[in-house]
């Protein structure tokens, strides 16, 4: 990405929380844009909600499968779900999918439950100033992703250290690239391990119930995508909904209510859109695209940041507000691609800002937002740091009665 134009780079570019004027302005003006060319391909921007809806939902007119442009080797096989195609990917996403349905992610509800509470226990005693993304943001994901996969606990800090470097995009792409192979090796590494002896997540579930119908290279692909489709992505949500938290009474006011969480949910998601766009499209015939003349082989960019501010979702569509109406946003993107964990994703956010904000009632920010060092440059959008005064906090006898 380093390499690219600037001009290609906006759709990832944020002034604080907002996406770049610019987005807004392309979008009232023309909601599918010819970007320009980089390494001889066509580049389109959409940002319109509408449009950007019916090119998610198009599965014939396009290809996700990024793979012949990453070269040859065995960890640059491994594609996961988001990179590959039909039929192979409605294949592998009917094996997925039972892992994520309304009862499993309820029964996975407690370790959800427990994990957040014992990242609160730390939090409370540093006592004073904490880092809410280092401390809590993606502590909390992290572990609930080691206990889906069933990883073991002997091997989770390695898998820790392999996933801060991949997500670390300070070194550029290469360096992404390189620390993305080596967290796919240990992801194969473990399959083949559980090949063996199945443990007792996903992993082991699906060598149990699939394990004749998927190889080691697919399956390590599949986990990779819930590593990477479920980390970065929750601890931005977390870090910067909190953010939003902590500088809206009304928005902490939703969050203790049981009643309101979904929607303080919901608008988040929204307004926050961490994934600024979804998997670039391919174009695999000549088409017209809004009535734009797309060829072959032309690369189609969904703006989920900008669609998600679209005019569609009212006059003040540009801002958090917690009376808006839920509607249908695109934060998890849509169609045969729409995030596989949404309802895992959910979760772990009602039961985090409802816990936080119970736990810590007179929190805090401890410096001005706009001093904060955001991301500048990055597909998933967030904060390198988040300081918090927590303040007094209520009392483990007092959370119980809440808890009842």
């Amino acid at each position: 990405m380093t390499v690219l134009p600037k001009k290609f780079l906006m759709p990832l570019r944020r002034e604080g929380l907002d996406p770049m004027p610019r987005l807004a302005q392309q979008r009232a003006a023309e909601p599918v844009t010819r970007f320009g060319r980089v390494f001889g391909i066509t580049l389109w921007l959409v940002t319109g909600y509408e449009e950007t809806r019916r090119v998610l939902d198009d599965r014939d007119s396009y290809s996700t499968d990024i793979r012949p442009f990453m070269g040859a080797g065995s960890s640059t096989d491994i594609g996961g779900l988001g990179f590959t195609d039909a039929p192979e990917h409605t294949r592998l996403r009917k094996m997925l999918t039972p892992e994520f349905t309304g009862r499993r992610i309820a029964a996975f509800l407690p370790d959800v439950e427990r994990i957040v509470q014992e990242q609160l226990d730390r939090l409370e005693a540093q006592d004073g100033v904490v880092d809410l993304v280092s401390d809590f943001a993606f502590p909390v994901p992290f572990a609930i992703i080691c206990e889906l996969l069933g990883l073991p606990v002997e091997e989770r800090e390695r898998f820790r250290e392999l996933g801060r470097t991949r997500f670390d995009v300070n070194g550029g792409g290469q360096g992404t690239f390189g620390a993305m192979s080596d967290t796919q090796d240990f992801l194969l590494e473990e399959v083949r391990r559980q090949r063996v002896q199945p443990g007792p997540g996903l992993i082991g579930n699906m060598i149990r119930t699939h394990g004749d119908q998927i190889d080691d290279v697919a399956l390590a692909g599949l986990c990779d995508g819930v590593f990477t489709g479920g980390y970065e992505t929750s601890a931005s949500m977390l870090a910067l909904g909190a953010l939003v938290i902590l500088q809206r009474p009304d928005a902490a006011a939703l969050a203790r209510d049981d009643a309101g969480l979904d929607r303080l949910i919901e608008e988040l998601l929204r307004y926050l859109s961490v994934v600024q766009i979804a998997f670039p499209r391919f174009a695999l015939d000549d088409m017209d695209l809004f009535g734009h003349d797309v060829a072959k082989g032309d690369v189609v960019i969904c703006s989920l940041s900008g669609a998600n501010r679209d005019a569609s979702f009212g006059a003040d569509s540009e801002m958090f507000s917690t009376d808006r109406e839920r509607q249908s946003h695109l934060a998890f993107g849509r169609g045969i691609h729409r995030c596989v964990g949404a309802e895992l994703a959910r979760m772990e956010m009602r039961v985090a800002f409802r816990a936080f904000v119970r736990r810590f009632p007179d929190a805090v920010l401890a410096a001005e937002a706009g001093s904060l060092d955001f991301h500048d440059l990055s597909i998933v959008y967030g904060v390198r740091s988040l300081p918090v005064r927590l303040g007094a906090t209520v009392s483990s006898h007092a959370r119980s009665e809440v808890a009842q």
